[in-house]
């Protein structure tokens, strides 16, 4: 990676909410000063909102990082659920075995317990993430439990952070009530130019970089153009920015290695992507997330119009691999218990996959980690890289934190495989292309399972095995190669 040749001791803008890198922009610390403030009251009732990557989660595990000992902190992230299952979730935070309880004693439970803190002298705090996914059953229990209270005081303080849809459907008239509960409700603009710039610095003064300039001074502008301020595109940006530099054997990253990232990711000017609308309710899913997975998010921006001719660098790159700007060079499958559940279609740039909403491929399970890997493709080549999740990814049993993707190689994410098929390799080898598809043809090796038509037989084999063992061997496999001493550890 960069790091040597830029002399940074970690990587500056990686995509997970390290409390660390957190900028305090005047709205932000407006915003951890309202969380802070469900400390202050006891009927504190704080709702945070802002666009996806704005920062919401960062501020969270920031918050948390300061919280004191006497606080007993219950943090759902895990939003689309029933209502019992969110009362399950509360309890689980607070030390119980809910699960063989009814509706009832699971409130009952709740209800003493928060008397009983309250009591003893402690504090307890409900923080929920991607609130905007909850449905309005389950917002009416957090009306609930709002509501407990001894003779002086509420008992229960409560944080909700979510999706600007979220502000949409508290302001519904059927929680009117809800809404009287709420202290302070602020929602995250994205950042100005000046303060994208202080945010850069801030993230790479944090990495080691001092005071040392590793971007030009023509470089903001270019970031604030194609990110609008919002702080997660930032990282993608400039990680992508820096890459191009080390690969380009810079020592600084120029405008040219922006628009070069910019040309790689695919994206257009942030004024001129789509606006996100209102999601429909979503309802709690009725099997295992490994069994009915949801379906990936788009996996690429739309497409973009040109970018300045001077810094034709990328184009040039693509035009070289025989790929023409938007063509799908890879595909990654996602398979679970020996069935293919998703299929990816991978061209130039980045992809990431975690198990919110938010990520470009959603891999619903509670053994992946909110945002768990990235791939990124370029003209000639394509990685995976883990993104500091719990489980980790694995190649051939062994954990790696990067690694070069070749035809048919699997990587294992939670209890989940991901095999990368090369189109590229495979028209090497004459594979059948699918002119309906405009790719690799798929053949049935096995009911719900697909081999990519050309993919090594060694592969195929593979599939073959997994089809004709029964489920229990293959999730035992999964296992035994995901997490070797054990298998691995649901997210909390």
């Amino acid at each position: 990676m960069y790091l040597e040749p830029f002399k940074l001791k970690e990587l500056p803008f990686r995509l997970s909410p390290d409390p660390q890198f957190l900028y305090l922009s005047k709205q932000h610390a407006r915003a951890k000063a309202y969380m802070e403030s469900t400390l202050w009251f006891t009927d504190g009732f704080v709702v945070i909102t802002g666009e996806i990557g704005s920062g919401k989660t960062t501020l969270i595990e920031s918050f948390l990082k300061e919280v004191p000992a006497d606080v007993v902190v219950a943090q759902i992230n895990q939003t689309q659920v029933s209502a019992i299952d969110f009362l399950q979730a509360v309890l689980l935070q607070f030390g119980f075995s809910p699960f063989k309880m009814r509706k009832a004693e699971l409130i009952s439970t709740i209800n003493n317990f928060l008397v009983e803190q309250y009591a003893a002298g402690r504090k307890v705090l409900l923080i929920v993430d991607e609130a905007q996914n909850l449905t309005m059953r389950v917002l009416e229990e957090i009306r609930l439990l709002s509501g407990v209270e001894t003779t002086k005081d509420k008992v229960l303080r409560i944080i909700l952070a979510g999706q600007p849809e979220l502000n949409d459907k508290l302001d519904a008239p059927e929680l009117a009530q809800l809404m009287q509960r709420v202290r302070l409700r602020f929602h995250l603009q994205t950042l100005s130019e000046a303060e994208t710039k202080g945010y850069i610095h801030h993230r790479l003064d944090v990495a080691g970089a001092g005071d040392r300039e590793i971007f030009a001074p023509d470089t903001y502008t270019e970031v604030y153009r194609y990110c609008g301020g919002v702080p997660r595109l930032i990282n993608t940006l400039c990680d992508t920015a820096m890459m191009a530099a080390y690969t380009a054997d810079r020592g600084a990253v120029t405008r040219a290695d922006i628009i070069s990232a910019v040309r790689e990711l695919q994206w257009v000017e942030y004024s001129a992507r789509p606006r996100p609308t209102p999601t429909t309710q979503q309802q709690p899913p009725q099997q295992p997330p490994q069994q009915q997975p949801q379906q990936p998010l788009p996996t690429q921006p739309p497409p973009q119009p040109p970018l300045p001719q001077s810094e034709p660098e990328t184009a040039l790159a693509a035009a070289a691999s025989g790929a023409e700007p938007g063509t799908t060079v890879a595909r990654l499958l996602v398979a679970t218990e020996g069935r293919t559940v998703q299929e990816i279609p991978l061209r130039i740039g980045r992809v990431i996959i975690g198990r919110t909403p938010d990520n470009d491929v959603q891999i619903d399970s509670r053994f992946i980690s909110r945002h768990h890997c990235q791939v990124i493709t370029t003209a000639h080549s394509c990685h995976i890289e883990d993104l500091n999740s719990t489980n980790g990814i694995y190649v051939k049993a062994a954990r790696v934190r990067r690694h070069h993707l070749n035809d048919g190689d699997v990587v294992l994410v939670g209890k989940h495989e991901l095999i990368y098929v090369d189109e590229r390799a495979a028209r090497g080898r004459g594979a059948f292309a699918d002119p309906a598809s405009g790719g690799v043809s798929f053949s049935d090796t096995a009911p719900g399972r697909h081999t990519p038509a050309g993919a090594p037989a060694a592969a195929a084999g593979a599939d073959r095995k997994r089809a004709e063992r029964p489920p229990s061997a293959d999730r035992t496999a999964v296992t035994e190669r995901t997490a070797p001493a054990d298998e691995p550890a649901p997210l909390k």
